[in-house]
């Protein structure tokens, strides 16, 4: 309350005192309420990470190489799931994806949502996510498998209501630890604070936002400039500069209920003629920038073929298909 920070110890040991049950729910609930109120600092965020991948489930692939594809969530768009979609298309073009991913608790549209409507079972089994990963070139980690001590705080999460640095740190604690990270941010202090974050732990990284007429997304969107930093720095592009004309809001509207979420997602993954054209670029775009993190000798045009192509032959939709059990 008084604006101080805390040391990345103290974080850490206020983190372990909530998930430990030792902090009465009126005192955690306003400990959470305040870190968000004042906005969170570096050293808290490495403290609250370090708490929280310390207690949860680690898993080994075998396959260091491996690129997670996310965004945190909060700019109340109402977007398709495009950071699902992107990490099929990386996987179709042969990237190697250890994707995490939750349900949603604002849209109805998480990556936990729409997979598990398309019949997607969920595992914590290494030799079944390895084997997800060998013959799809993508598994997927939902992540309250690997963090049961969040049980702790669920309900009291709930029923504040509103966004913590929850959100925050569910991006960072993947549990295969992948190499790369490519993560979309709503707000532009989280990129910054991800920036800092990724530097000092020696990770591949590009955290983009974009930026649209009605306030930011927390991926490539299309609908106007967007940032992007990197281990190279900090860049701005446009659409144009990626050869796509730039997109209306209302066109990447996800749609009002799970069914018609998951037909536009297959819709796209089949490269169907009846998939947005507007939708397809996103993704195409996001999974083109995402490559060039894994491949950075690939230009984005050759990027953008891959993706492309990753569509057209079909390999995308058949990674879904390989995690359906088909």
């Amino acid at each position: 309350m008084r604006g101080q920070v805390l040391s990345e110890e103290a974080a850490q040991r206020a983190l372990n005192e909530i998930l430990s049950g030792e902090v009465p729910d009126a005192q955690a609930a306003a400990f959470l309420t305040a870190i968000q109120m004042r906005g969170i600092h570096p050293s808290e965020l490495k403290g609250f990470f370090r708490e929280l991948d310390a207690r949860g489930i680690k898993v080994d692939l075998q396959e260091k190489n491996t690129i997670d594809v996310c965004g945190t969530g909060g700019d109340d768009k109402g977007t398709f799931n495009i950071s699902t979609l992107t990490a099929f298309v990386l996987a179709g073009a042969g990237i190697k994806v250890a994707k995490h991913g939750n349900s949603s608790a604002t849209s109805g549209c998480g990556s936990s949502d729409i997979l598990a409507f398309l019949g997607v079972k969920f595992s914590a089994d290494e030799d079944t996510l390895g084997g997800d990963l060998s013959r799809a070139n993508i598994c997927y980690l939902h992540a309250p498998l690997f963090q049961p001590g969040l049980k702790q705080v669920a309900p009291l999460r709930k029923e504040i209501g509103f966004r913590t640095f929850f959100n925050l740190l569910g991006p960072l604690v993947n549990p295969a630890r992948p190499r790369y990270r490519f993560i979309g941010v709503a707000d532009p202090a989280v990129l910054r604070l991800y920036r800092y974050f990724f530097e000092d732990g020696g990770i591949d990284f590009a955290v983009v936002h974009s930026r649209g007429s009605d306030g930011g997304y927390d991926e490539i969107s299309l609908t106007g400039p967007f940032d992007a930093a990197t281990n190279d720095g900090m860049e701005t592009y446009s659409p144009d500069d990626l050869g796509f004309a730039t997109a209306e809001a209302d066109e990447l509207r996800g749609g009002t209920g799970l069914e018609e979420m998951a037909g536009k997602f297959v819709n796209i993954l089949r490269n169907d003629d009846t998939a947005s054209k507007t939708q397809r670029d996103v993704v195409i775009a996001n999974a083109a920038f995402a490559m060039r993190l894994v491949k950075p000798e690939l230009s984005f045009a050759a990027g953008r073929q891959k993706a492309e192509e990753s569509l057209r032959s079909g390999a995308a939709l058949r990674a879904l298909e390989i995690l359906r059990g088909n």
